[in-house]
Formats: C-alpha cells, structure tokens, sequence
C-alpha cells in the first residue's frame, strides 16, 4: 500500500515588501487582495499545524498542486523553496505551479529553477518526458506513477485562468496510454479543476474540454487539483468508466472564512488481485479550531 497526502494553494505569507517598481504590473491588484482580504485568514499558524499533522500520518509520498506563492516576488519564490525543504526531500515531494506561481511573465522560468528538484520526472521514464524543466513529468512510487501537468501562465489583470495547451496534452495522451501498459495507478496532478463550470469563467481552464478527451481516451485512476479552495468530488468519462476528480481547500485557510478551513486529503492505494482500491481520508480544522478526520471515503477506480 501507498499512502499519497494531496495539499494545495498554501499561498505562503505574510508578504515580502515588495520595490515600487514590482508594484508597476498586475501585482499591485494581488497585493491589494492579499492586505485587504487574504493576510487576515491565510496565516502561517494554520499552515504548519497542518503540515505538522500530516507528517505524524507518515505518507509515502506529498503531492502539491500549485498556488504556493501569492504575486510571484522573487523573495516569496525563494521562500517558497525553503518551505518545501521543510516539508520533504524532493524525493518525496511532487509539485505542480499554480496561476499565482505564474503571477507575472517571467516568474514561472524563475520558480522552476528554485523548485527544480520537485518538479521534475524520474530519469528512468526519460523517453517518455519532454526534458529537464518541461511538462508532464513522471514519478513513480511503488505501483503508483504521478503525472505532473502544467496549467500555469501569465494572465491579464483580473485574471486566473489556466492553459494545458496542445503540445503538453500530445505528450500527456503519450505518457498515459504507456503507464496504463504497464499497469500502474496514474496520478494526474494539475492546479486547475478540468470543468469548465469548475469556477467562475476568469479563472477557468480554457482548454479543459482538450484534457478530459485525452482522459476520455486513454484513462487515468485520479486527478489531483487546487485552485478553488474548496473541497470537492467529481468523474469525468475514461475508457474504462468514470474517473475521479479530487480538490481540496486551500493549505492555509484559518477557520471561520468564506471557503473551507485549511485541509488535506490522504490516500491509501493498493491492489489486489489485480484491482485496484483507494480510500481518502480528510483532515483538517475543525469548527474548534482543531485538526480531525473530517470523513473517510472509498474512491471507485474504474477497473
């Protein structure tokens, strides 16, 4: 058995200073969102009881869909590199960026350097990546392989939405008609949800329609997503039958927001027989402002 904790958009604060001239692009919008409404909710406290509870659930493995910075200041990428060396050994950490790792042209090429060593695939699956720094990469643990997609990129003010784009999901229906030949559970991780109707339409993926074909054609066990802030549970179609899809709160979300309180999902994979089983067991922050299992469900895996 693989034991795979999910986490997502801990939006790491509080917020470097950032130099006027930072200031001079859409970050003056993300800076005015994070002083007025997320520096009061999304705090370091709730963030690292939350990691501190998940490692006492020793997992195997952590994947971390995106969003770990807010307006993409190269002290916040730096920050975010000291983080993630905190929550693992890049071994045991996989990581896919987020529309705020993106924030603004250019700082994506930034946060895969500082991030490099979770963002990138096993050399033994070399001939089905596309390279060093390039999406999807392929990690494989145990009888699980995780699948790393990119939806990051630079938007307009005002804007979060997502792209996988053509070349990236040409490679994707590659990797996942290979690794279903070799039998092992695929892992999809991706920032956004693959609905269109997911979010509100300026946050949407615009080409989610292109990825749930290449689902649809070649399958997959799980997908993996951030991006809403909310816990949720849907299918899209695949080959075999319905494929589920996984989002969880945001990392760092204190009780008593909006959106749910900070959250992450651990699930249990095995196989026997030659069929696969998936339990997710939630835990997160309670109305007493206490860590708990907030449900434990069995996910159907399309056989």
């Amino acid at each position: 058995m693989l034991k795979l904790a999910h986490m997502s958009d801990p939006h790491l604060g509080p917020l470097p200073d950032p130099k006027l001239l930072q200031l001079l692009s859409k970050r003056i919008l993300g800076y005015a969102n994070w002083k007025r409404n997320r520096a009061r909710f999304m705090t370091g406290n709730w963030l690292d009881q939350l990691v501190a509870d998940m490692k006492e659930q020793t997992p195997d493995h952590i994947a971390v869909s995106g969003d770990l910075v807010n307006i993409a200041l190269p002290l916040e990428i730096i920050g975010a590199r000291q983080w993630l060396e905190e929550l693992g050994k890049p071994y045991d950490v996989s990581v896919v960026p987020g529309n705020h790792d993106a924030y603004v042209p250019g700082a994506l090429k930034k946060a895969r350097a500082a991030w490099d060593g979770y963002m990138n695939g096993d050399p033994e699956f070399d001939d089905l990546q596309p390279g060093a720094n390039s999406f999807p990469y392929i990690r494989q643990r145990g009888d699980v392989a995780l699948i790393g997609v990119s939806t990051a990129r630079a938007s307009a003010p005002w804007f979060a939405t997502g792209r996988v784009g053509s070349k990236q999901t040409r490679r994707l229906r590659h990797i996942l008609n290979d690794l279903g030949e070799r039998n092992l559970f695929r892992v999809v991780m991706i920032h956004h949800p693959p609905f269109r109707r997911a979010t509100h339409m300026h946050k949407r993926l615009s080409d989610s329609s292109r990825l749930r074909a290449v689902i649809k054609q070649t399958g997959a066990e799980l997908i993996l997503h951030g991006h809403t802030h909310i816990d949720s549970r849907a299918t899209i179609d695949g080959p075999k039958g319905l494929v589920p899809v996984i989002g969880v709160p945001s990392a760092s979300n204190g009780p008593g927001g909006k959106k749910p309180a900070a959250r992450y999902n651990l699930f249990s994979i095995s196989r026997t027989d030659g069929d696969w089983s998936c339990e997710m067991t939630e835990r997160g922050f309670g109305q007493d402002q206490n860590i708990k299992t907030l449900g434990t469900t069995p996910i159907i895996i399309p056989q």
